[in-house]
C-alpha cells in the first residue's frame, strides 16, 4: 500500500472510530432510534469510502504490476482476488 493511501485510510478510520464511539454513547443515552440508525448509515458510508480508497490503491499498484508482468499465475490470482472481493464468488 502506498504511503499516501495508508495515511489517508488511517485518518479516515480514526474518524470512523470516533463515530462508532458516538453511536455507542447515543445508545447508552437512549437517543432516538432513527438518529442512531442515521449515524450507523454514515459509518457504513465512511467505511465504504475507505474500502474504495484501498481498492483503488490495490488496482493501481499490485494488480497493475501483475497484469503487466510475465507471470500468468500472478495475473490469474489477482483477477480471482478481485472477483472474490467484489462479490462474484467466494474464495
Amino acid at each position: 500500500m502506498r504511503s499516501e493511501t495508508k495515511n489517508a485510510a488511517g485518518q479516515r478510520l480514526s474518524r470512523i472510530e470516533g463515530q462508532v464511539r458516538g453511536i455507542s454513547r447515543m445508545i447508552s443515552e437512549e437517543r432516538y432510534c432513527i438518529d442512531v440508525v442515521r449515524q450507523i448509515q454514515a459509518v457504513k458510508a465512511a467505511l465504504s469510502g475507505v474500502e474504495h480508497l484501498i481498492l483503488d490503491d490495490h488496482l493501481d499498484s499490485c494488480v497493475e504490476k501483475a497484469l503487466n508482468g510475465d507471470d500468468l499465475s500472478a495475473r490469474k490470482d489477482k483477477v480471482n482476488e478481485l472477483v472474490s472481493v467484489l462479490g462474484g464468488r467466494r474464495k
